[in-house]
This record gives structure tokens, sequence and C-alpha cells, in this order.
């Protein structure tokens, strides 16, 4: 009997057992429903003169660069200069074999010489045409008396026929001399002014060989650089056949291509007379805007940037990245590009702690004195003293709520 009431005695001792746990049990804290807040970075916002630049990618010319050509056909003799070699104005460049430059020269003195020389023989010959004139004049006259009594005779059967007919030849022969004696008279001008042409002909042909002589020695027209070097000792050469080439060490430009979406405003900086400057990324170089070429196309219009300074290690044709400073903007705010939403918005931080969306321009980049890219934005709703939010939240939204990283608020879950 005993034994079967153990088993419910158990049975009650555990469930007096679990009641009185249930009762003596702590009571959980209340759990009341709260609003999470996001932690962000705010800057305060101070509207002020800003530059915005444009970052560019240029090509370096050499806008003086001068091709040496061959006046003359010849050897070369002398060539101390070397590709990339510098040098400095008035040094030797090349030099043509003298051996065949002194010919074409000498050809052309002769040329000279021996028309002078016609124009004295012709000058001669007209002054003894016109005393041998006279001369002929009184023979035909004397043939003409002769005539006229061979004439007179015959009428009067003193002379035969055949003194006439010879009488007649005689002054036929003396007219035709002084005919051809006028005629060589009268073709004098036109004869000397012919040969006077020549010479100056000739004497241009002269000065032409003589520069072209002077030329077949090529100094260095200024502080340069030398390039493209196309012979060497020795070469035979042509007439007007290249050389090498030189560009003056001070001069140097880059070409890089603006976006048209820049164009009117680096225009209109340009016609006010302001001075934009540009600088590669480590600022060993600076540029200054000078103009625009004359054509464009699609994609933009090339810039010419005039290199300020030495060229250290520049050379023509290298590709260097600009960082080209556009006008100044007032009242515009630099920001992180975190801060920007979209295309044209940023987010406040209101008095209650909440996202507020605004809509800005974007002017465009900045940098800072770190060196840092940063984002130049402006807008009416940008007042001084306010405070904008920096770290870029993915859920954000006009109302959500935010604090300020650091604070000794604690979000909650």
């Amino acid at each position: 009997m005993y034994k079967r009431l153990i088993p419910l005695l158990i049975v009650a001792l555990g469930v007096a057992g679990f009641l009185l746990l249930k009762a003596t049990r702590p009571q959980p804290p209340e759990v009341s429903a709260s609003e999470r807040s996001w932690q962000v970075q705010v800057q305060e916002v101070v509207p002020d003169t800003r530059v915005p630049v444009l970052p560019l990618y240029g090509e370096v010319v050499a806008p003086d660069q001068q091709t040496v050509t061959a006046t003359l056909a010849g050897r070369i003799a002398e060539r101390p200069a070397s590709e990339g070699s510098r040098v400095r104005q008035g040094d030797l460049l090349l030099a043509l074999d003298d051996a065949d430059v002194e010919p074409a020269l000498a050809q052309a003195r002769a040329q000279v010489e021996d028309l002078q020389a016609q124009i004295r023989s012709e000058q001669v010959r007209h002054r003894n045409d016109q005393r041998a004139l006279a001369s002929e004049q009184a023979i035909v006259d004397n043939a003409r008396r002769q005539f006229e009594r061979i004439e007179s005779l015959v009428g009067r059967n003193l002379a035969s026929r055949e003194n006439l007919e010879v009488a007649t030849d005689a002054l036929a022969r003396a007219e035709l001399t002084v005919s051809t004696r006028e005629r060589a008279i009268d073709e004098h001008p036109a004869r000397l002014q012919s040969l006077q042409a020549r010479l100056l002909q000739a004497n241009a042909n002269l000065a032409a060989t003589e520069r072209d002589s002077e030329r077949a020695r090529v100094a260095a027209p200024f502080d340069g650089v030398v390039t493209n070097v196309q012979v060497a000792v020795g070469d035979q050469v042509s007439r007007n056949q290249s050389l090498l080439s030189i560009y003056p060490i001070a001069g140097l430009e880059v070409r890089a291509r603006v976006p048209e979406v820049f164009q009117r405003e680096l225009l209109a900086a340009l016609e006010r007379g302001e001075t934009l400057q540009a600088r590669t990324h480590g600022g060993e170089h600076r540029f200054v805007l000078s103009r625009f070429a004359g054509l464009a196309d699609p994609s933009g219009t090339e810039a010419v940037l005039t290199l300020e300074g030495e060229p250290a290690g520049l050379r023509p044709g290298a590709l260097v990245p600009l960082i080209l400073e556009r006008p100044a903007r007032e009242q515009a705010v630099e920001v992180p590009f975190s801060a920007l939403y979209g295309a044209d918005s940023v987010y406040l931080m209101t008095d209650d702690q909440r996202m507020q969306r605004v809509q800005v321009e974007r002017i465009g980049e900045a940098v800072a004195s770190n060196g840092e890219r940063r984002l130049l934005i402006a807008g009416d709703q940008l007042t001084p003293g306010a405070r904008l939010i920096t770290t870029h939240l993915p859920n954000a939204m006009t109302g959500l709520k935010v604090e300020v990283a650091g604070d000794n608020g604690e979000s909650s879950e």
C-alpha cells in the first residue's frame, strides 16, 4: 500500500516545487520600442570664394620647332650635334663638304662675269656702229653722185649701159649697208635690256647660291634640343632633304582637350584678361592657359597652355596630367565626395538631429591643402553654420534620425 503512494508523493512534491519557483521568479523589465539613430560625420558649412579645378590630360608640343634641310646637294662633312643633345645659340649643328659647295658658287659667279663682259661688248659695238654709220652714209652719198653722173653720161651716150648698172649696184650695196647699220643701232636698247635682265637674273642666282653656301654650315638659331637626326657624317644628301630638327628649350606648350561644357566659362575668363594657371600633379611644372585651338570636334576643343619656367625633363610628345584652375566662385562650399547624393543633392542635420535633403549646384572639383580631391557645391540653403552630413548612408532620407559620431549619446538598437 505504501509503495503505491511513494510515486504519487514524488509527483506532488515536484508540482509543488514548480508552483513555488513560478511564484517567486523575478519580473522581466518592460520592453519599450525606441527609434534607431544612425551615427554620421558632419562639417560646418562655411561659404567662401574658392577656385574650382579641371583635370586635363595633354600632349607636350614645341610650336617653334625647326626642321633643317639641305640647301645644296653634297656630302655631310661635319655633324657634331647628336640626338637629344642640348645646344646653345650659334653652336654648329652640321656642315656640308666645301668641295660640293665651291663649284656651284664659282659657276654662279662666272655667269655674272660673263654677262657683265657681254654688256661691255655691246656698248663698244654700239659706239662702233654709230661711228661706222657716218662713214657709210658718206659712201652712200658718193655712190648716189656717181650713179647720177653715170646716168647723165648714158643719157648723152658718153657712157655704156654696163657702167650704169655697176653704179646702180654700188649705190644699192651702200644703202643696204647703211640700213643694216641703222637696224643694229636701233636694236641696241633691246639687246642691252636683255643682257641687263639676264645679269639681274644671274646676280639673283649668285645671291641665292651665296646664301645657300652660307647655310651649308648650319648653326643653332637658339638655345635648344636637337632631335630627329636623319644623317651621319659621310652621307650624300640631295637638295631640300630633311637633315635634323631643333626646338627651343623655352616656349614648350601643352595641348589638352577641354569638354564643351567648360569652354564658355574659360573663354569668357580669357576675354576678361584673367590668368588661369595649371600645374602637374606633383607641382613641378606650371602652365598658363593662353588660347584655344581654332578648330573643334564633338569631343571638345584643344586648349593651349604655355609652360612657365624651365622644362625640367619635359619633351615634345610626352603626355602629362594637369590640373587647371577655373575662374573663382563666390559662396562655394568645399565638401568630400561622400556628401553628394545623386547629381545635385546633399543632406543637412536639423536641430532635432534629423536628415534634411537639399538641392545644390555642383560647381566642380577642388584640391585641399593636403592634396586631397574635394567637391565644390553651392546652394541657397547652404547657410553659414549649417551642419552638412558627410557620411554616405545607403538608406538616407529626409527625416531619418542621426547623431554625430563621437557624441556622448549612444544610438539605440
